[in-house]
């Protein structure tokens, strides 16, 4: 598979290991990194959750989305927040400028890691279980994806082999 403008945008679950697989990934290959999470924070001198607090779900993932819209991510690796796919504006953009890869993990496992679902920065319906999250998002991961790698029981190693092997 060839690299779309050599830029790579991984989506998925939180939990499902984008951020830590994509410094990763930006040192293996020589690119950039971006982490549109860290990115909001930055520019909102907050926290997600103090976004979400303050402000709400619909607040955030529009957050999240001039994120989409406006960040640099040329000759880069970007790691989404897991609303990313809500908006088709911000994904039709990352997908003109780069190869879309959904790291997908099953709920059993997005279980195990996440220990901090209510305190996360998670943008969600309020009282939204991970479940309810997961089955609404999955879908979406799905149809912008231009490749989708198995996380479920790899260690990051492991996705970072596949997912090299697979971009080659």
């Amino acid at each position: 598979m060839q690299l779309s403008n050599n830029s790579i945008v991984l989506i998925g679950m939180p939990g499902a290991g984008k951020s830590t697989l994509g410094i990763l990934l930006a040192k293996e290959l020589g690119l950039g990194f971006v982490d549109t999470d860290i990115a909001i924070q930055v520019r909102r001198g907050e926290t997600l959750q103090e976004t979400l607090n303050k402000h709400g779900y619909i607040y955030l993932r529009d957050c999240e989305e001039q994120v989409l819209l406006t960040e640099d991510i040329d000759h880069k690796v970007v790691a989404t927040g897991g609303s990313a796919v809500y908006s088709e504006q911000g994904m039709a953009r990352l997908k003109s400028l780069a190869t879309i890869v959904f790291l997908d993990v099953s709920l059993p496992q997005l279980r195990q890691r996440i220990t901090n679902f209510d305190q996360r920065g998670i943008a969600r319906k309020p009282n939204q279980t991970l479940e309810e999250l997961f089955l609404e998002r999955r879908a979406l991961y799905q149809r912008y994806a231009d490749l989708t790698i198995d996380g479920d029981q790899q260690s990051v190693q492991q996705v970072l082999e596949t997912l090299s092997q697979r971009l080659r």
